[in-house]
């Protein structure tokens, strides 16, 4: 080899490109390493109506590390994801020391339990009830079920607008039967669904009995059982009674 011209050329061009590799390396890692590039900014924007970006930004702050080059964004996502009211965070680089950062909230549509709040894709999460805008609806039951759970309150609010009122609270039990309590203070037990149709056959039964029932024992209906298989029960005033689907008038019991 040491008698071979061309192979010295070659060695000795192997070696001036590694060194030449090493320098640049070297100093790309010097160039990444200048406080220019320190992390200055993060811009925060999007959803942000019960979002305050000054409280995001230094929740989150502590979670980053490194700078413009080094930071990990699938890190720093993550970190934005876990505070209160974030569904979904979208990070990007801004050069030269800045991150933005696109947020979009839950959209909120009824308490969960004690302290939770369900979102109107059926979506658990945790945040401060008292930054609500308006009083909410309050759903339970069991986990695993809030898609359920808001699917079902669309369909009880459109089989009961005949009533004249909205559901206030949605519970389905650990035995999986359901419950609503009305805007007019009516509570009505429905029971367990026997097949797809038994929720909207007894609301369609109490919603075509509901002015004959009204305008007989007036409008402080307090309870309504829907579970019975062609009629329902009835509490009014302190009175009970049933009222026949196919009898067409209630009567009194």
């Amino acid at each position: 080899m040491w008698n071979n011209v061309r192979q010295l050329n070659l060695a000795a061009n192997a070696l001036y490109a590694l060194w030449a590799l090493v320098l640049l390396a070297a100093g790309a890692y010097w160039l990444m390493q200048r406080p220019a590039f320190t992390l200055h900014t993060i811009a925060i924007g999007g959803d942000t109506e019960h979002i305050n970006a000054p409280t995001v930004r230094a929740g989150v702050v502590g979670h980053l590390k490194g700078n413009f080059f080094t930071v990990d964004l699938d890190n720093a996502r993550a970190a934005f994801e876990q505070m209160p009211w974030v569904r979904r965070a979208s990070v990007r680089r801004v050069w030269p020391n800045a991150l933005a950062v696109t947020l979009e909230e839950y959209k909120p549509l009824a308490t969960w339990g004690s302290d939770q709040l369900v979102s109107v894709d059926g979506e658990l999460f945790t945040a401060n009830q008292g930054e609500l805008d308006e009083d909410l609806p309050a759903f339970d039951g069991p986990n695993g079920t809030e898609k359920e759970v808001v699917a079902r309150y669309f369909d009880f609010k459109k089989w009961l607008a005949p009533l004249g009122a909205t559901p206030e609270e949605v519970t389905l039990s650990p035995r999986y039967a359901w419950t609503v309590k009305l805007s007019n203070g009516t509570q009505i037990e429905y029971g367990r669904e026997r097949n797809p149709q038994t929720l909207a056959e007894r609301s369609h039964r109490l919603s075509a009995a509901w002015s004959a029932v009204t305008a007989r024992w007036g409008n402080d209906i307090e309870y309504a059982d829907l579970r019975y298989p062609n009629g329902f029960a009835i509490r009014a005033a302190g009175m009970r009674f049933i009222g026949n689907a196919t009898a067409g008038k209630p009567a009194a019991k």
